[in-house]
């Protein structure tokens, strides 16, 4: 059952002797910087955002670049320039777009603790905790600073986040707590004693909610493939200068009339250097990966979906099973008490004894769950019976209750699971069970042996009544459900209610295998026979929060990309234990504060548009570097060829902007933003360079075998034979870019239609000839390139469609081994 943590403690006012500060001592203690001065969020600043974006790696490569042609011209050689100037606007807008998105969001998700301040309970920010304020708990808040508990009433802390310790722990007056802990059962109030950057919690959690990247396998693996470009620079611009002024000294570039520029055979080699290498710098890739991400983010935000940290996106993106929580997440919170009946079926006849003890409890209970919420509902009017002990609802021992001194004297009073307090076999546990199974939730009204807080308790219980209440199932989850099956991600409802209630649920909601549901307490204990009855299996109840926690680990550990939902304290563990945790923005604030992802409007229908935004931006990055990976193969492949027979290099600087603009910059951007529902999976480097390294090749020594056709053994090329390895080039590339923009639709014909067109604007009119340096006057030539080019996308095709048919191949092998795809890197055919 989940806690609603943001309710406000229910008791009249502080115990006897407990005093805060006054809002003058408060203030003085601000004013002395004796705060709680965490940041309010951690997401990175904006001259942290400027910085990040200028000085990148790629930006430090084409500016290298930039300064040697700023040198020995001519400045149409240096337009490749303006990437750095786009690259950095762009991401800097992007990114600053999405951080009002980020703190917007995170403003209307941010906890609020309740601080003792002039004698009453206020709702204050964490950042106005003060040294010695007294701070209240309830059930499913999170500590906020570290203290000393002066008040506690059944208070049990889980620390498991913080020490690792799975029991919660029992707090009494005088114990410490720990900013980072929160409550699972009871109520009280503690003073601070460390806080700010002082408190133990609060370095990890400013690093754990930092607005980063860094621990996200795509960019990872960018970076790998960034450093090694990096260094393959050096080699092959050296190789390139070399070769052109010691091996062909004679070799110079004929430069169009007017072109400007230093002469000289030196300048030509740098020139020719400058051309083969920005070719090799895929510096969209990064860019494009920084709007993608921030793009995410916003569009996220309308939906009011807070990404509490960005390397979520790529997590969805990858999600094959979600593990959600029945209460709160397919059923409304809300519940009504539909009656009560006996242990032979029939209704009781005069309710009032039940009624009365129900509202005896419900007036005990500080923070009442969604159940004993319904109860206080229904059941007003509460006897003066006097507190003696209280024990608040535990999610690891499945009951509540309180001990009273009523007239007829000390009486203990218990309500819970009828299959935890009864008896194996009892009949009140076999007709609970049959309610249940009819989609009711059904609780014992028992009478307890001992006080609730003796160490035996409950004791012996004598069963007085089932309490039966309605529970709602949300409008939204079946539809939400059913597109999760067409989407080939299983959902699995783990919930701490009883198993036929779990499984008259999935059965009202059509969900595949729920309706047979299995009892969390019967799984096998070891991991890898937990792992398999898991994956199997559809529906669990009586899943207690540590049990939650070891199913997810068990699906992680057999290669599934896991995101969990939940509302409660009960899912906190699970939550921190998925790949992705997602929470409801009501829920508790525990489960807020470790979930990657809030659902601020509580809606479990956001999920199917989340998760297909992961796989929209992720599937969609891995198209656009499949591009940029190809130009740089291509580009690496053409250098070493040239400085090997050192002869010029074919381009200048400016046919190398044209080309990547025409090709591969211009198209990624809109690629990068197109609907993509294929679910990423993981080992996106191999994947990438198995696909873009044979395209580039390919693409590479088409373009080498055009220029030495045309050139025919001439020391000097001249520009319609430069033009004729521009037309191979970019009838290959355009080739490439067609085969990666699949599935097709009518805006990708009309994109690759308007870049054909940019292309022969550039081609066949003065000015684009005259700025470009191209010369097609020679019938022959074109004719050749473009024969070359047809081979070159004849072979492009037979190579994916091998590549296709051979991933395809291991897939159906594995499937049939019984293997899992998910957990093979080579499972999907790269989205091409």
């Amino acid at each position: 059952m989940a806690s609603r943590g943001d309710r406000q403690d229910r008791a009249a006012g502080p115990p006897d002797g407990v005093r805060g500060l006054t809002a003058a001592e408060a203030a003085r203690r601000a004013a002395d910087g004796r705060s709680n001065d965490v940041p309010v969020r951690a997401s990175r600043g904006v001259w942290q955002i400027v910085r990040g974006n200028v000085f990148t790696r790629i930006n430090a490569m084409v500016a290298v670049l930039f300064a040697v042609i700023a040198v020995v011209g001519p400045v149409q050689d240096g337009l490749f320039a303006l990437v750095i100037v786009f690259n950095t606007l762009i991401g800097i807008v992007q990114e600053l777009r999405a951080k009002r998105t980020l703190d917007r969001l995170a403003i209307v998700n941010a906890a609020r603790p309740r601080v003792l301040r002039d004698g009453a309970v206020a709702a204050v920010t964490p950042q106005e905790i003060v040294l010695d304020d007294v701070i209240a708990l309830g059930q499913g808040e999170q500590v906020p600073v570290d203290g000393d508990v002066v008040a506690a009433t059944a208070l049990e802390i889980d620390e498991s986040l913080l020490t690792g310790e799975s029991d919660p722990v029992l707090k009494r007056p005088g114990d410490t707590v720990m900013s980072g802990s929160f409550v699972v059962a009871g109520t009280g109030y503690f003073r601070a004693t460390r806080v700010g950057r002082n408190a133990y919690a609060a370095r990890l959690a400013e690093e754990a909610g930092r607005f980063s990247l860094v621990t996200s396998e795509l960019r990872a693996g960018v970076d790998r493939i960034l450093r090694f470009i990096t260094w393959a620079l050096f080699p092959i611009g050296g190789l390139l200068v070399f070769s052109q002024l010691v091996l062909g000294g004679q070799v110079t570039i004929a430069e169009p009339a007017g072109g400007g520029g230093l002469p000289g055979p030196l300048a030509d080699a740098l020139r020719g250097m400058v051309a083969a290498l920005v070719s090799m710098v895929p510096e969209g890739l990064v860019l494009l990966i920084s709007i993608a991400f921030a793009v995410g983010v916003v569009r996220l935000g309308r939906r009011q979906c807070l990404v509490q940290e960005l390397p979520a996106i790529e997590g969805l993106a990858r999600v094959d099973i979600v593990a959600t929580d029945k209460t709160g997440t397919l059923t409304e919170n809300g519940m009504r008490l539909a009656g009560f009946r006996d242990l032979g079926g029939g209704r009781v006849e005069d309710a009032r004894v039940e009624r009365e003890v129900l509202a005896a409890l419900a007036a005990a209970d500080p923070s009442p769950n969604a159940s004993m919420a319904a109860i206080a509902e229904a059941c007003p009017d509460a006897p003066d019976w006097a507190v003696l002990a209280p024990a608040p609802f535990s999610s690891a021992r499945k009951w509540s209750g309180a001990s009273f001194a009523t007239p007829e004297g000390e009486r203990h009073w218990v309500l819970g699971a009828a299959d935890v307090l009864a008896a194996p076999g009892a009949p009140e546990a076999a007709e609970a069970a049959r309610l249940a199974a009819q989609g009711l939730r059904v609780l014992l009204l028992a009478r307890a042996a001992e006080r609730v807080d003796s160490p035996g308790a409950p004791g012996r219980v004598v069963p007085v009544s089932l309490v039966v209440l309605d529970q709602r199932l949300r409008a939204d989850a079946a539809p939400t459900l059913r597109y999760f099956a067409e989407q080939e991600v299983a959902v699995k409802v783990v919930s701490g209610d009883h198993p036929a209630a779990v499984g008259a649920v999935a059965r009202q909601l059509e969900l595949p295998g729920g309706g047979s549901p299995a009892d969390a307490r019967s799984l096998p204990e070891d991991e890898a026979g937990l792992g398999a009855a898991v994956e199997r299996t559809t529906a669990f109840g009586r899943v207690g929060p540590e049990r939650k926690r070891d199913m997810v680990r068990a699906l992680r550990r057999r290669g599934h990309t896991v995101a969990m939902t939940g509302d409660g304290v009960n899912d906190v563990l699970a939550l921190k234990e998925a790949d992705v945790g997602v929470a409801m923005g009501s829920g508790s604030p525990a489960s807020r504060a470790v979930a990657q992802i809030v659902l601020l409007d509580d809606r479990f229908a956001t999920l199917p548009a989340v998760v297909a935004e992961g796989r929209r931006v992720i599937g969609n990055i891995e198209r656009v570097a499949n591009l940029f990976l190809t130009k740089t193969v291509y580009s690496m492949t053409m250098a070493s060829v040239v400085g090997v027979l050192a002869v010029a290099y074919p381009f200048f600087p400016r046919h190398a902007t044209l080309i990547n603009a025409v090709t591969f910059g211009i198209p990624s951007f809109f690629l990068a933003l197109a609907p993509n529902v294929e679910r990423a999976r993981p080992g996106f480097v191999a994947r990438t360079l198995r696909l873009a390294v044979s395209s580039g090749l390919i693409s590479g020594f088409a373009a080498i075998t055009t220029y030495l056709l045309v050139l025919d053994g001439a020391s000097v090329p001249a520009l319609t034979d430069r033009t004729a390895v521009v037309i191979t080039l970019c009838a290959t590339t355009l080739w490439v870019l067609l085969l990666v923009a699949r599935p097709f639709v009518w805006w990708k014909a009309v994109l690759v239609a308007a870049m054909v067109g940019l292309l022969l604007t550039a081609l066949l009119t003065p000015v684009g000839r005259a700025f470009f340096a191209l010369d097609v006057s020679d019938p022959a030539k074109v004719g050749t390139a473009l024969v070359v080019a047809a081979v070159a996308a004849a072979l492009i095709t037979v190579v994916r469609v091998v590549d296709d048919r051979f991933v395809r191949a291991r897939r159906d092998r594995a499937e049939a081994a019984g293997g899992e795809s998910a957990a093979d890197p080579e499972a999907d055919p790269a989205a091409v």
